[in-house]
């Protein structure tokens, strides 16, 4: 009598199973991601959907069939998550086109090349599937840079001969270092006046958009702490001037979205930065770990066991936040990685020492050195480099401290102090000079 009711059980088993298998993929969730770079939209499911796409010219837009699911109330929410704003998307329309089949047309502001492809599961999230709408040109960093700082402060009206924006861009050149990328290939090529050189400085908020960085107990996330202290410096650079030369700070990432690790790096090195500080949050096992942290790159081991693992965490970013790996030059993006110089790294110990004896003078250090690992978003060149962990966010105290308006600023005022004193040991144009 056991073995009869364990089949029939078995049976009613695989009766009630059969209607589950069939049934189509559950969409989770859906979000819509505006930047000035690109906009994404995400589709979460509990298996990988499959999709085909058409780019329609006139009016520009996207027509996506989803195949295997129906037309859910969490799909129609991608409707009213299209911002006014959004500098791509104009509009989202959802439908059921057939049985099992979804039809989303995505209705564009601009012609725009649109990504279209799947993630894999990682961290919090089930499948993606994912549309990236980029522009057709993309905007030069370091022509905008210096247009903003035409802006701050006018010069004198240019004559026919001259270009007030080509000449300091060739100043900006005329300081440039060794194998640096030239983004402005195609700018005028003035002789330089008497204008003033550029400094600038690359401030790299972690994290952002797809990725929110590590998560304090109280909810706080690192993507939007970090953007806040950088958009702090970001003032204070700018209203900075060195020997007759003024600083202007360039946001790898300016607002909530993503943006994978090479590319950080090489922004960076479009825009010809002096110095590229990226900014963290520190989270651990456990809530007790606490203080700041400053970290160099390292060509070989680690310095400790917590660098190498805070390092591999960092690194991970691209598979949270969401890289599209078959447009990724890979080959390009491994022999960027595998560029870094001795020189470098000695000058990027430099100024971690300066940030982080400022950084001390403002809240408990976690170590009092300056640790090295293997991070990918340290690896130009020909940029000093360093990656500040602010606070640990997982530490109840210093979470409390990192939300708060006046930690903000003291940090940011600690990190200006240390450009500065970097600076004063490292003038920018007597390096660039000596090489």
């Amino acid at each position: 009598m056991k073995r009869r009711d364990l089949l029939r059980r078995g049976s009613l088993v695989l009766l009630l199973g059969g209607p589950q298998i069939a049934r189509g993929a559950v969409i989770v969730a859906v979000r819509v991601w505006p930047a000035p770079e690109y906009s994404r939209v995400t589709i979460e499911s509990d298996r990988q959907l499959s999709s085909t796409q058409i780019v329609m010219a006139n009016p520009p837009r996207l027509v996506v069939d989803i195949t295997g699911i129906d037309l859910s109330a969490q799909l129609r929410e991608l409707v009213a998550k299209v911002n006014a704003d959004d500098p791509f998307i104009e509009d989202i329309r959802v439908g059921q086109h057939a049985p099992g089949v979804v039809r989303l047309v995505v209705d564009l502001k601009q012609p725009s090349v649109p990504q279209v492809f799947t993630l894999t599961p990682v961290a919090a999230y089930q499948h993606r599937l994912v549309f990236d709408f980029y522009p057709l040109k993309s905007v030069d960093p370091l022509e905008a840079l210096i247009a903003e700082r035409l802006r701050d402060q006018p010069v004198a009206p240019p004559t026919p001969a001259s270009d007030p924006l080509g000449e300091l861009i060739a100043e900006k050149l005329q300081g440039r270092r060794p194998g640096a990328i030239d983004s402005a290939e195609a700018a005028p090529r003035a002789t330089p006046q008497k204008t003033d050189r550029l400094i600038i400085i690359a401030l790299d908020p972690g994290h952002g958009g797809e990725d929110p960085g590590a998560v304090g107990p109280g909810g706080t996330r690192e993507k939007d702490v970090v953007l806040r202290i950088a958009h702090r410096l970001r003032d204070r650079i700018n209203a900075t001037v060195i020997n007759g030369n003024p600083m202007r700070a360039f946001l790898t990432r300016d607002a909530d979205f993503f943006v994978p690790l090479h590319v950080r790096v090489q922004k960076s090195r479009r825009v010809q930065a002096d110095l590229f500080v990226s900014l963290h949050a520190d989270a651990f096992l456990t809530p007790r770990a606490r203080g700041a942290s400053v970290f160099a790159l390292s060509r070989g081991g680690a310095s400790s066991t917590a660098a190498r693992w805070i390092a591999d965490k960092e690194n991970r970013a691209d598979l949270i936040g969401g890289v599209n790996v078959k447009m990724q030059d890979t080959h390009v993006a491994h022999a960027l990685l595998d560029m870094s110089t001795t020189a470098q790294i000695n000058d990027s110990l430099k100024l971690g020492s300066a940030l982080l004896g400022e950084i001390g003078n403002v809240g408990r250090l976690h170590k009092g050195h300056v640790e090295q690992a293997g991070f990918a978003v340290l690896k130009a060149p020909d940029i000093p480099s360093v990656l500040v962990e602010t606070a640990f966010i997982s530490n109840p105290e210093e979470e409390a401290r990192l939300r708060s308006d006046l930690y903000q600023e003291q940090l940011a005022d600690a990190l200006m102090r240390g450009i500065n004193r970097y600076f004063a040991r490292n003038p920018p144009l007597a390096r660039a000079r000596a090489l």
